[in-house]
């Protein structure tokens, strides 16, 4: 815990070189990362990602407990339709950042209280710029930069909403869905995004 409690405070000033999910597909599957800042990531993408995430971010304090909630009743009525998660992006962050992949009540619980040691000491534009760089955008591929390339062969500061949408829209499981190659059902969910995102406000993050 001293480890992660030092990482944390590392990393609330040095960009993070590599996730444990990097280090492990950097000898299977490779990787392909490009961190940017965030004044370098369209702002059409970050409001896409927070209402397609966690539209609650800039209230919550890490854990949005009535979130997690709803998706535990959302689960027990529909056992056999893709399962929703009440994760929030702090809590995704602090997840690919430090944790481990997988399902466990340890790893949740830790997942917990990084979250709310992230909220704590880092600022809510800080756990954006480091969530949209760490987490998995496809099979191998890292941060909204290499993402926005891969799939519209644009920098991620040139974006535009329905772009945007698509990549946040694959979230979720980034490795079955492809932004470039959306199914019905993605093109369907990134429209939904797309509405969602033009009501998100990003005061406060200074984003040109």
């Amino acid at each position: 815990m001293v480890a992660t409690l030092g990482a944390i405070v590392l990393f609330k000033f040095v960009d993070p070189p590599a996730t444990p999910l990097m280090i492990r597909n950097a000898f299977t599957s490779g990787v392909t990362k490009q961190w940017v800042d965030l004044d370098r990531v369209s702002p059409r993408l970050v409001r896409a990602v927070v209402a397609s995430e966690d539209a609650r971010f800039f209230e919550h304090r890490g854990v949005d407990w009535d979130a997690i909630q709803r998706a535990r009743e959302y689960n027990a009525r529909h056992g056999d339709e893709p399962r929703r998660g009440g994760s929030t992006i702090t809590m995704q962050c602090a997840r690919n950042l430090v944790l481990w992949q997988g399902k466990s009540y340890v790893r949740k619980a830790l997942e917990v209280g990084i979250a709310y040691l992230m909220e704590l000491m880092w600022s809510k534009r800080r756990i954006l710029e480091v969530y949209l760089n760490v987490i998995e955008w496809g099979p191998g591929l890292y941060g909204a930069e290499a993402a926005s390339r891969a799939a519209f062969g644009l920098p991620a500061s040139a974006l535009d909403e329905r772009q945007a949408a698509l990549l946040a829209a694959t979230l979720p499981n980034p490795v079955r869905w492809n932004a470039a190659h959306p199914t019905r059902y993605l093109l369907s969910r990134a429209a939904a995004i797309e509405r969602r995102a033009a009501h998100v406000r990003l005061d406060g993050l200074d984003l040109r």
